[in-house]
């Protein structure tokens, strides 16, 4: 059986295919993978056991990352939360993966990731010679109950009281793609990922987003007294509403904004017939966050990431000194060398 690669940024053949598939994300698309390219200069790929000239029966999307300071290597995807492979047969996926895991010669930073949400793939991980790496929680929020339903299931003590409160308060709420909107929610990102002791995204990138995948993006921000305070970025295809970046002034806390975004979110959700909100992944080491997003009824799932060869792993010792050194250091730069150092080494860290 021959693996043949697609480029997926030319090949109309794929956004077809996608058209056919239930389990294809946003994460597939190529205006995600557009906008891989534009910002990080990430080269985009599909694997398949499909010839050339034939509608497309399978796939996996790959990014190629050379970087002189993380190495070279194949991520399906950079920046994606998860990434589906998209097969029906088992056997046409392991011929895959036995091709990807070819790409990668076993050098010290070398490697091939892939971020399925497929569980079959933990079971067959030893057939695909495949090893786990990171590991992360996932929830999910079923939207196929009634709006009234849906309130009715969310922590009462969190969730139920913060939406009545936010929406007795002098609050707006806005909507969109524009560019007064993207500074707002930029202008939060940066007090959020100072919070979090790192540096933002790059504006490109959430700019060649917006520009790629047009109204399938949705920047949602709450203001108080024009002031914004809590803002969130979305994605819509396929069925499902993705939340994926997050942003807040703590100063207001207090009035419960991200809370109301939550719900409006999930309100818009409805509207255009979504059938999950997939509320992301949250690292294990942020119990705050994983409370948080099950307080609103979804169900929590285990993120695996596989890659091969084998991680190598760092003593946690040093890993963690290290990183509680960095994170100082960068909780005390400005915002706008904070901002630089997020430009200069995101596109190593795909």
């Amino acid at each position: 059986m021959s693996v043949y690669t697609l480029n997926p940024l030319q090949d109309p053949r794929w956004t077809e295919f996608l058209k056919r598939q239930p389990k294809a994300s946003i994460f597939h698309t190529p205006g995600w993978l557009e906008s891989l390219r534009r910002s990080y200069g990430y080269e985009a790929f599909v694997l398949t056991t499909t010839p050339p000239g034939q509608d497309l029966e399978n796939g996996i999307p790959f990014c190629r990352i050379k970087s002189w300071l993380t190495g070279e290597r194949v991520v399906s995807v950079p920046f994606a939360d998860h990434c589906e492979p998209l097969f029906d047969r088992s056997e046409d996926f392991l011929r895959v993966i036995e091709t990807a895991r070819g790409n990668s010669r076993g050098g010290r930073k070398q490697y091939t990731e892939i971020r399925p949400l497929w569980d079959g793939v933990t079971s067959r991980a030893g057939d695909m010679s495949l090893s786990e790496g990171s590991t992360f929680r996932l929830h999910l929020l079923d939207l196929s109950k009634s709006q009234d339903q849906l309130f009715r299931s969310f922590d009462k003590s969190s969730v139920q009281r913060g939406i009545k409160k936010a929406e007795k308060l002098p609050l707006t709420y806005d909507e969109g793609t524009s560019a007064e909107l993207l500074s707002k929610f930029y202008a939060l990102q940066v007090v959020t990922r100072r919070r979090h002791q790192l540096p933002p995204q790059p504006l490109q990138w959430f700019q060649n987003l917006l520009e790629n995948l047009r109204q399938q993006a949705c920047i949602r921000v709450i203001s108080h007294e024009d002031k914004p305070i809590a803002s969130i970025f979305t994605f819509f295809y396929n069925g499902t509403m993705l939340y994926k970046y997050g942003c807040s002034d703590p100063k207001f806390n207090n009035l419960r904004g991200t809370t109301l975004l939550f719900w409006k979110t999930i309100q818009a959700a409805k509207q255009l017939d979504a059938r999950v909100f997939d509320l992301g992944r949250s690292d294990l080491d942020n119990p705050g966050l994983i409370r948080f997003k099950s307080e609103w009824g979804s169900r929590e799932l285990p993120l695996i990431y596989w890659r091969y060869p084998q991680p190598k792993r760092v003593s946690l010792p040093v890993l963690s000194k290290a990183k509680r050194a960095g994170r100082q250091i960068l909780s005390h730069l400005p915002d706008n060398i904070l901002i630089l150092l997020g430009k200069t080494l995101y596109k190593h860290a795909g």
